[in-house]
């Protein structure tokens, strides 16, 4: 399985049933979850050298991109079956006619193309290729019942930012929303920056809130700081479906409040614990902006930008002098540039917005650069 979420568990559950041995890939399952729906949570290339049966079922992203590259069906074993009921985009389809039609790969089997609808693809007339039409059907009456509810809850919402009826979803009051707005959007942003900061398998996310911001209600925002943290994963995840799929997943989420903030009016601070340790992130609404003000134990303060980079460095003179030259050199321009630090000499971070976005090749350069221990590029 690549892919162990609500869909990939039940395919566990029937290929279980069949005496199967399931191994499964997947960042945000963890090894109790793994337990509960009797896999054996592998890394992928452990996973492509071992499995007989491949199958998909993630979102498509950033990260799942040509998950099944070319590179990688090269390493599956001779005879491998492959299902793609998942997305179009997951598997690379030039280098899969290519395995298909040399016998590495035994047969495959898709419903999702790169283009839909798929009138052309380079895997149709393969042998050993089964493609089928992707479909969803509902009835016309459970389509206009939909139409009506969702006109009438998106009424409410845009008249007064009122969340009512809603069975998966917090609730919202019409004097709750306008106070509630801002902090949403903190949470969303700061689990957003979280969860592009995390690259092992989430065991718990902790989210407390201290100051003015404890006193309001906190479903809506820990549903939307969820819904940021695995985002970067899971593309299509909101508020409504995050609470769901964390539990799920197997992820422990708990909430913590306190009446007092010590130098912020309201503060969020989001904890996420992985295989390879803790993480923690902190914000706060400053002029009914939602800004950074603490990463990695480290205060600084920074507003959000569309795209920015995080660099982890030891500070050092000449860091800010290379980093600026090599932005320059490549076209892109700064935007904000903010920068927090243990003390001198020691561990610092930068946050940079800019505004044009980095390429690979100008990460790695940035990666390069003497006292830099990690660069990314982030996006909101």
């Amino acid at each position: 399985l690549i892919g162990a979420g609500n869909i990939g568990s039940i395919v566990a559950d029937r290929a279980n049933g069949l005496k199967m041995h399931v191994v499964a890939f997947d960042p945000f399952l963890s090894p109790e979850r793994a337990m509960d729906i009797g896999v054996e949570k592998v890394e992928l290339d452990d996973l492509l050298t071992r499995a007989d049966f491949i199958t998909l079922h993630t979102p498509l992203t950033d990260q799942t991109r040509n998950i099944l590259s070319a590179e990688n069906l090269a390493k599956t074993r001779k005879g491998v079956l492959i299902i793609n009921c998942a997305r179009g985009g997951l598997v690379d389809e030039a280098g899969l006619r290519k395995l298909l039609d040399d016998g590495h790969v035994g047969g495959a089997a898709f419903d999702v193309f790169v283009e839909e609808p798929a009138k052309d693809n380079v895997l149709f007339g393969a042998e050993n290729f089964i493609a089928t039409p992707h479909l969803g059907a509902s009835t016309n009456e459970a389509q206009e019942n939909v139409a009506l509810q969702v006109a009438e809850q998106m009424s409410d919402y845009l008249l007064t930012g009122a969340v009512s009826n809603a069975l998966n979803s917090p609730s919202v009051t019409a004097e709750e929303a306008p106070r509630l707005r801002p902090f949403i959007a903190l949470a969303e942003k700061l689990g957003a920056f979280a969860g592009q900061m995390v690259d092992f398998g989430i065991k718990t996310i902790d989210i407390a809130y201290e100051g003015e911001v404890a006193k309001l209600n906190g479903r809506p925002m820990t549903a939307a700081a969820l819904a940021g943290v695995m985002r970067p994963m899971l593309a299509e995840i909101n508020m409504v479906s995050a609470p769901a799929v964390a539990k799920e997943r197997g992820i422990t989420v708990s909430e913590s409040k306190q009446d007092e903030s010590p130098i912020y009016e309201s503060l969020i601070r989001i904890t996420i614990t992985t295989e390879k340790g803790k993480r923690s992130f902190a914000g706060s609404v400053l002029a009914g902006a939602p800004r950074v003000i603490e990463v990695k134990g480290m205060d600084l303060d920074a507003p959000f930008a569309p795209t920015m980079l995080y660099v982890n460095n030891l500070d050092k003179p000449g860091f800010i002098g290379n980093l600026g030259a090599l932005l320059a050199e490549a076209g892109v321009n700064i935007a904000t540039f903010n920068l927090g630090r243990v003390a001198a000499g020691e561990d610092a971070i930068a946050l940079v917005g800019v505004d044009q976005e980095p390429t690979e090749e100008l990460l790695g350069r940035i990666k390069a650069l003497p006292h830099v221990k990690e660069a990314r590029t982030l996006r909101f």
